[in-house]
Formats: C-alpha cells, sequence, structure tokens
C-alpha cells in the first residue's frame, strides 16, 4: 500500500514539474518578437529644398513576416517626413510567409549642411518604424542584399557615394501615459535607408558667384582714373557694393537660416571688406593729390591696387579650394 502511494505521489510530482516547464516555456515563447526582414529599393530623390529644409523621395519597401497582426499600411511611422503619400499595396504569400510590398513617396524633413554650399556633401536617412508594435513584439531585420537604389534616376545632379539599409532601435523617454511600474518608457526597432550625396558644384558655383566677382571687378576699375577724379574713384566701388549685397540677397533666399558663417557669408564679407579698402585707398591718393603730392599719391595708388587684388584673388582660392577638397 505505502508502495503504490509514493508511485502515485512520484507520477503526480512529475506531471506538476513537467506543466510548470510547459508555462515556463509558453511565456518563454510568447515573449520572443517576431522578426520582420525589410528591404528597401529607392527609385528617386527629387525636389531638393533648401530654403524649405525637404526633399522628395519615391521608394519600394517589403516585408517579409508570420504575424498576421501585422498590417504595415495602418502601422508604417516614417518618423522624419513631413507628409506621406497614401502608398500602393502589393500582397503575396513565400511560403509560410507573408510577403507586402509599399510603393512610397514622402516629403522628408532634413536639416542640411550649408557649411561648404555650393560644396556641400549631405547625409539623407529615411527612419521608418512600426507605430503600433515595440521591440518586445517586432524586431526588423535588414534586406541588405536586396535593398539598392535606381543609380540613373535617383538623383539628377548629386552623386551618391554611400548607400546602405540598417537596423537600429529608437528609445522614447515616455510611457505614452501608461504609467505602470516598467512602462515609463519604450523601445521601437528601426529600419534606416542611409545615403551620402555630394555634387560636382563648379558650374554651380560661378553660376551663384559670378555676380560677386564682377561687382569686385567694378570697384577695382575705381583705380584707373587720376586720384583727383572723385566721382569715378568713389563711385564704381559704390556700385560695385550695392551689386554684391544684391547677389549675396539672392543666394541667402534659397538657403536655409543658420547660424553658422557659410562660404556663401565668407566670400561676400571678404568682397564687402575689400571694396571699403578700395575706398580707403583711393581716400588716401585724394588726400595726398590735393597737398600737392602726385608722385606719393599715384605710387599708393599702384601699391594699393595691387595689395588688395592679390589678398582678395589669394584669399577666395584658399577658401574655395578648401570648401571644394572637404
Amino acid at each position: 500500500m505505502k508502495c503504490g502511494v509514493v508511485v502515485y505521489f512520484d507520477v503526480i510530482m512529475k506531471r506538476l514539474l513537467f506543466f510548470l516547464i510547459a508555462i515556463a516555456y509558453s511565456h518563454r515563447v510568447a515573449a520572443t518578437p517576431d522578426t520582420v526582414k525589410i528591404g528597401a529599393y529607392v527609385m528617386s530623390v527629387h525636389d531638393i529644398n533648401f530654403h524649405d529644409k525637404e526633399y522628395t523621395a519615391r521608394f519600394w519597401l517589403w516585408f517579409l513576416f508570420k504575424n498576421k497582426e501585422f498590417d504595415f499600411v495602418k502601422q508604417l511611422d516614417i518618423t522624419n517626413a513631413k507628409t506621406i503619400d497614401q502608398p500602393q499595396l502589393l500582397q503575396d504569400s513565400i511560403g509560410a510567409e507573408q510577403w507586402s510590398m509599399l510603393k512610397m513617396k514622402c516629403v522628408m524633413k532634413e536639416n542640411w549642411n550649408v557649411l561648404d554650399f555650393p560644396f556641400d556633401k549631405q547625409h539623407l536617412n529615411i527612419h521608418i518604424e512600426n507605430s503600433l508594435f515595440d521591440i518586445n513584439n517586432l524586431i526588423f531585420k535588414a534586406d541588405e542584399k536586396g535593398s539598392k537604389y535606381d543609380p540613373e534616376g535617383t538623383l539628377v545632379g548629386w552623386k551618391i557615394r554611400n548607400f546602405n539599409v540598417k537596423v537600429d532601435e529608437k528609445l522614447y523617454q515616455t510611457g505614452f501615459g501608461d504609467y505602470r511600474l516598467g512602462k515609463d518608457h519604450q523601445v521601437f526597432s528601426a529600419f534606416n535607408i542611409e545615403m551620402d550625396i555630394e555634387r560636382n558644384a563648379w558650374g554651380l558655383f560661378l553660376k551663384i558667384f559670378i555676380g560677386m566677382y564682377i561687382s569686385f571687378l567694378i570697384a577695382m576699375v575705381g583705380f584707373a582714373p587720376n586720384p583727383s577724379e572723385v566721382e569715378p574713384r568713389f563711385g564704381l566701388p559704390v556700385g560695385g557694393l550695392f551689386a554684391a549685397v544684391g547677389n549675396k540677397y539672392i543666394i541667402d533666399s534659397i538657403l536655409p537660416e543658420s547660424a553658422s558663417f557659410t562660404l556663401v557669408d565668407i566670400l561676400h564679407s571678404i568682397t564687402f571688406f575689400t571694396i571699403f579698402a578700395i575706398l580707403v585707398v583711393s581716400a588716401i591718393c585724394l588726400k595726398l593729390h590735393d597737398k600737392e603730392k602726385v608722385e606719393e599719391s599715384f605710387r599708393v595708388n599702384r601699391i594699393g591696387s595691387r595689395m588688395v587684388a592679390a589678398i582678395y584673388v589669394l584669399s577666395n582660392v584658399i577658401l574655395v579650394v578648401l570648401s571644394a577638397t572637404n
């Protein structure tokens, strides 16, 4: 009798242990997030707008997953997009997995780096998340091999130097209204489409700065008349100054506001101070001429004009070459 009780008790304990193991395993499986393989094909990047800090991107996204609760048309969130057009959806299945493809068109926000404009190099990033499922439920896996870009239609006037896709995590330091213990923050899996772009900017440089350099040459013509001829000696540099100011306003209208001193600001500032230096030299020559120091007046005019031209050209060449090769 005692032996039967022991055997029965042993069977009960084994069943209880098996039941507890099964519960623990089910919890572990439930806590395992679903993996979603995601890739992208960038068709075009266009309408680059420096002033409004935006550009437009058209691209395909595809997702391979098993969880039927995932609806990326409704749950997709591109966090750095200004506007997202309603995507076109294609759905199918590959084996046991769901396959969704979305054709996207977004107006993206971008803080452009214009310190070396027009020799600027930009880094573009399209940041994609699932707005409903956090990292406890969904983890992205990048399709690095399949993700590409169209080398002909992607950018006009720009070159892509680096293109890659990667997955990281985005931390939100808030529970979004859920104040239960351990819910004070949330982490989401994020998929990033990244590219470094640059352009051959010499043609654009000449287009936007030709007005400034013509203004400088107009001011330099002021050295040609006799030091006693007040009107052309001072009128030409002042006219060149106004032309240079107008050229800067035109360029500033296409660039975003920036607290930093950009190449555009530096080159125009050098031009302004150079024209001021021309006026100073002309004033000294006029003063010497009025004192009947004619030869000394011509000598100051000759040396001053050469020094002004040399310093201006040298400083521009150095700054432009440094920006172009940075």
